[in-house]
């Protein structure tokens, strides 16, 4: 009579899937997806400014790695169910890829202008570093509009030609001739996002929609803290790739 060849304790189970690590490995990889795209899509200056631009490509390849080891190590011995509120939380923590993958792209525009804080004198100081020679540019006048030394600095540029580019804000009382140039400026990213304006004057009235991105070019006249450059040219531009600035 033939013999029975299986062990004496059966036949071993085979290793099973565990829902809460495969549910895990799936976050981890939403999360590097994303980051992934940021780069990919060319929208990590949407977001991020320049000095802290490296986190995207740090947390792709991170994250990556993390849910491969993650998904590699979701067999175990007996099955795993995935508890109601560990899938909750691992649900919530997917919405804000789901949130930014489905926003179309777009920067800080004028809706934004009126509730952005304006440039504290520590700020402007912390970026204060320029030379008599330099061309003037919008963080200066942030500097300027700001500082004391900043000030000083524009007043003794009165009159000289400038060129800036931002986007077109108007406010129910700007004059049909007139526009707020506005750029905004990030040290981290765009939720610490800081505003600063220039009012340009001598501006074809109707021609510029808020949202416009705009090249004024000009002379620059400050008058105490308020910034105004009478226009020579103002001209339509493409939004920049780096739509915000760095001080």
């Amino acid at each position: 009579m033939a013999t029975d060849a299986r062990p004496a304790g059966g036949r071993q189970a085979g290793r099973a899937w565990s829902k809460p690590r495969l549910a895990g490995a799936l976050v981890l990889a939403a999360w590097a997806g994303l980051f992934w795209f940021l780069m990919l899509a060319d929208r990590v200056d949407l977001y991020l400014s320049t000095r802290t631009s490296w986190v995207v490509p740090m947390a792709a390849a991170v994250l990556t790695v993390a849910a491969l080891g993650r998904l590699v190590a979701s067999r175990s011995a007996s099955p795993e169910p995935l508890e109601l509120r560990e899938g909750v939380v691992m649900t919530l923590l997917v919405v804000p890829v789901a949130i930014l993958l489905a926003l179309a792209p777009a920067t800080l525009g004028s809706f934004s202008a009126a509730k952005k804080a304006t440039f504290s004198g520590t700020g402007a100081g912390f970026f204060w570093t320029y030379d008599e020679d330099d061309e003037v540019t919008l963080l200066m006048v942030a500097a300027g509009q700001t500082s004391e030394e900043g000030a000083r600095f524009l007043a003794k540029r009165a009159g000289e030609e400038v060129a800036f580019v931002g986007v077109v804000v108007r406010n129910p009382d700007t004059p049909a001739d007139e526009l707020l140039l506005t750029r905004y400026v990030i040290a981290c990213c765009a939720a610490d996002a800081m505003v600063v304006q220039v009012r340009v004057v001598n501006v074809t009235p109707g021609r510029f929609d808020p949202e416009d991105w705009v090249e004024v070019t000009g002379r620059i006249y400050p008058i105490g803290r308020e910034v105004i450059v009478d226009a020579s040219s103002v001209e339509e531009v493409p939004r920049p790739e780096r739509p915000y600035l760095t001080p």
